[in-house]
């Protein structure tokens, strides 16, 4: 049998940028029946992104919003509505916007659209990565079990050190909110962190722009 080593990683190696996934302005919109069921508190879970946002911005972090967007034909959907979601973010939908006024979205931030869950697919985020020297990926926003989980496995395949702010996400339901973090440490020792030990880690970061 060989002998398993951890080793003792810091919250942030080398570089880091603050991952906004999916924190749009329907995010913030009550509705009956939404067309993606959210858990318990999901605007107020997603709307502490704020915090890293400024925090992140006041250290020359950089700040990465994904934004989910669709054509209004669909044609590129694919199997997405297989499953428990209804049709969302369609290209010209207010609510499909990124939450600018919640999340104080600049222009001199960076913005990736995504046309399916992970931020790596079908997108130049990790060209975009690549070109800020990026290696730690602080992740915030929702779906836990969705968007956010698909973008930290694409990015621990791709060998960035991955963190998801627990306080900061949100997910599909309680149970698959909690079934994912536990999926994304078992990935990372360390994975999960709270909002105060990342805002620590960012005053203490070395990275400057």
């Amino acid at each position: 049998m060989v002998d398993k080593q951890h080793t003792k990683r810091k919250l942030i190696e080398g570089r880091p940028a603050l991952i906004v996934v999916d924190i749009q302005a329907g995010s913030f919109v009550e509705k009956d029946d939404p067309a993606i069921p959210h858990m318990p508190g999901h605007a107020e879970r997603v709307a502490k992104a704020r915090i890293a946002i400024d925090k992140a911005r006041l250290h020359g972090i950089p700040v990465i919003f994904i934004q989910e967007v669709h054509r209004p034909d669909l044609v590129d959907f694919g199997r997405e509505l297989d499953g428990s979601e209804e049709i969302h973010c369609l290209e010209n939908d207010p609510e499909t916007e990124i939450a600018a006024a919640q999340m104080d979205y600049r222009p001199t931030d960076y913005l990736i659209r995504k046309r399916r869950y992970s931020a790596f697919f079908g997108t130049d985020f990790e060209i975009l990565l690549r070109g800020l020297k990026i290696d730690t990926l602080l992740l915030c926003g929702g779906l836990t079990d969705v968007c956010v989980h698909y973008t930290f496995v694409d990015g621990h395949q791709s060998d960035y050190f991955c963190r998801v702010i627990e306080d900061c996400v949100a997910g599909s339901s309680e149970k698959a909110h909690g079934a994912a973090l536990r999926a994304m440490e078992y990935l990372q020792t360390g994975a999960r962190r709270s909002l105060d030990e990342v805002l620590d880690a960012m005053e203490a970061s070395e990275y400057r722009k």
